[in-house]
């Protein structure tokens, strides 16, 4: 029987199984970098704002603790967002005519809250306490990075599954007094690693993988 195909079909077969091959794994590849980019985490990005909030200027160069307009953060699942009177106990008296405030000014006005934009916001099937964190002594910028250097808010970890999990897995490493968790200057003793122990003993931290800790 005469042959059907020439020789240079077997060469051609097996390259084209290299090229179908190197094809689905680069596929593979750009889905993953895909799903762990800024564009699908929110990681890095700066959302637009009713008025641009600056934590530089009001943590770093104030001074302000974080639970002056976050108040809930200790006895509740959600920090809190402020209402516009907590902006206007200062901005009364400080820039209190400046045009870029005027949308807190006419908010105050009218008794209309303004609208932010939500920088950290987890999925509906998520649920996260910061009561629990806080209490564990689980720092602010543990999860929402050096706010004291952000003149404008974002997002500073990807916030995925995959990101929780490395610290429920060790939490311990992550500890520090409770007094300190809204410190954003803390510096960390010489001992630390002794320290974060006996907290753990002290706070009763365990490491927490059952998936009902996260998902209710």
């Amino acid at each position: 029987m005469a042959q059907i195909f020439p020789r240079s079909a077997n060469a051609l077969a097996r390259g084209s199984l290299v090229v179908g091959l190197f094809l689905v794994v680069a596929a593979g590849a750009a889905l993953y970098g895909f799903a762990r980019s800024g564009y699908v985490t929110r990681q890095g990005l700066v959302l637009e704002q009713p008025v641009p909030f600056s934590h530089d200027h009001h943590v770093a160069q104030i001074g302000i603790d974080c639970r002056y307009c976050h108040t809930a953060v200790e006895t509740s699942s959600a920090a809190g967002i402020p209402p516009t009177s907590t902006c206007m106990n200062c901005h009364n008296q400080i820039w209190a005519n400046a045009p870029m405030l005027e949308p807190v000014r006419a908010s105050f006005r009218d008794g209309q809250p303004l609208r932010w934009n939500r920088v950290h916001d987890l999925p509906d099937f998520v649920y996260f306490n910061h009561s629990i964190h806080v209490a564990k002594g689980v720092a602010c910028v543990t999860c929402h990075g050096p706010v004291d250097k952000m003149p404008l808010m974002y997002q500073a970890a990807s916030l995925q599954m995959e990101w929780c999990l490395a610290c429920h897995r060790d939490p311990v490493a992550n500890l520090r007094p409770r007094e300190e968790v809204t410190n954003v200057a803390w510096q960390p003793p010489a001992d630390l690693a002794a320290l974060q122990r006996e907290l753990a003993r002290e706070y009763n931290v365990q490491s927490k993988l059952s998936c009902s800790s996260c998902h209710r």
